[in-house]
């Protein structure tokens, strides 16, 4: 037969329009009647409706959303719902640790007799949020003790909550510092630097992506990308794109054959038809004075040459972002790079953001103006990329919206001539033995490539 549902009792207190109304729900068996709720005067403060349950079967019942407290008597024989748990038998806690699991999002009370106070506060321990004697029972105090538990209840069901987040968004930060690309230049005279920053605000990564390999030949390939938009699932497809990148590059694709093959990965891994990516790669001859451009809808890389201002490289021949045309074709241009020089790759969200409290934008011309007065300065590497970014925040007056990407591959002639001596040197003396590895000179960075570019 189904169990009845006892019927509810009101306790009456103050229509006070700054009371909080609450609902206790109080689980307890006295056949003999001599346990009962104490009346809630009028100065006990909010209203409390009280519901009573004489087994965890009935309790399971009345408890709904609306409870805010359970007052539990722990004298209250264990029923078949807690058999089993031998730990929580033997402690004399089972009915306990029964309504706790139950009842995870509600305040607890436990109800016992004045000898039992270790057992009382082993509640406590256990996770009621308080404990009352019966003995000392009444109105005042148990109004007391059920917003005191309701709020104790609502503070460590925050603090969880807050704990669960941290530690969410510290492995969150683990997985994407360890989604960050890491150049593999080994054996390159060029030397490698990069400014990335997300628009996401307390994120690692964006839509922008860039990678960097050199190749068994000597090519060292590089690329930049922008998948439209900048949230979390931008960033995973610019990972996706950049990993596939480097797997196509270093099984030996290039130009348009590899941009075609992107494409494909591109339209089958992202959630709607609207998502494009742009994208320019580059590839550097080993003699460093050659390269190859292609630009799928991407800003085109600037170049600086000594003793010339930096420019940007041609742009007339580039085609189409990956994703808007199902057979478009991204011719390969031939450049000339020279003995000395500094190439700049970069995002649109270097030169989008705003110059003043109008509407006008930094756009690529200002982007190259700004960086001819900053070369002129004797800014190079990391220096010149942090100076860069760090004046588009102040032109925009503040945090930049979109990500910005930007790296930057430098090669000395006169560096480059000593590290070939140097390693020819070595050989010689070591018989060309295992691996050479020129040592830098005093004074010169180091390529890089064996770590990652700050953020």
């Amino acid at each position: 037969m189904p169990v009845p549902v006892p019927q509810q009792r009101a306790v009456p207190a103050a229509e006070a329009s700054s009371g909080t109304d609450l609902t206790l729900l109080v689980i307890e068996d006295d056949p003999a009647g001599t346990f009962s709720v104490p009346e809630l005067s009028a100065a006990a403060g909010a209203r409390v409706r009280i519901r009573s349950a004489r087994n965890l079967t009935e309790a399971g019942r009345l408890l709904t959303d609306d409870v805010d407290c359970i007052l539990l008597d722990l004298a209250l024989p264990s029923g078949t719902e807690t058999r089993g748990d031998r730990d929580a038998e033997a402690d004399g806690l089972a009915t306990l640790k029964h309504v706790l699991q139950i009842a995870p999002r509600h305040a607890v009370l436990a109800l016992t007799a004045e000898d039992d106070a270790e057992l009382a506060a082993e509640a406590v321990r256990v996770g009621a949020q308080d404990y009352l004697f019966r003995g000392e029972l009444d109105g005042r105090l148990l109004s007391r003790a059920i917003r005191y538990a309701v709020e104790r209840k609502r503070a460590d069901v925050t603090q969880h909550k807050l704990t669960e987040s941290r530690l969410r968004a510290q492995e969150n930060a683990r997985l994407e510092r360890g989604l960050l690309p890491t150049p593999l230049l080994d054996g390159s005279d060029l030397h490698f630097a990069a400014r990335y920053r997300p628009g996401r605000s307390r994120a690692l990564l964006g839509g922008d992506f860039y990678d960097t390999v050199r190749t068994p030949d000597g090519t060292v390939h590089v690329m930049i990308g922008d998948v439209c938009g900048h949230g979390p699932d931008e960033a995973a497809l610019g990972v996706e794109l950049r990993i596939a990148w480097r797997a196509l590059t270093l099984a030996g694709l290039c130009g348009d054959e590899l941009l075609s093959t992107l494409q494909q990965v591109l339209e089958h891994e992202r959630e709607s038809e609207e998502i494009f990516a742009t994208l320019c790669t580059v590839d550097i001859a080993p003699d460093g004075r050659r390269a190859g451009l292609c630009l799928a809808g991407h800003p085109a890389p600037l170049i600086a040459r000594q003793g010339r201002a930096a420019h940007l490289l041609p742009y007339e021949d580039g085609g189409p972002a990956l994703g808007l045309l199902p057979r478009a074709r991204w011719p390969r241009r031939q450049v000339e790079l020279g003995g000395s020089w500094s190439l700049m790759m970069y995002t649109d969200g270097l030169i989008e953001g705003r110059v003043g409290n109008g509407t006008q934008r930094l756009g690529q011309d200002g982007m190259v103006a700004m960086i001819n007065r900053q070369l002129s300065e004797g800014l190079t590497g990391e220096d010149l990329l942090e100076a860069a970014v760090a004046h588009v925040r102040e032109l925009n007056g503040g945090e930049l919206t979109d990500d910005v990407a930007v790296l930057l591959l430098d090669r000395d002639q006169d560096t480059s001539r000593d590290t070939a001596r140097d390693a020819t040197r070595h050989r010689a003396q070591n018989g060309d033995r295992g691996r050479s590895i020129p040592r830098p000179r005093p004074g010169q960075i180091s390529p890089a490539g064996a770590q990652r570019p700050p953020l």
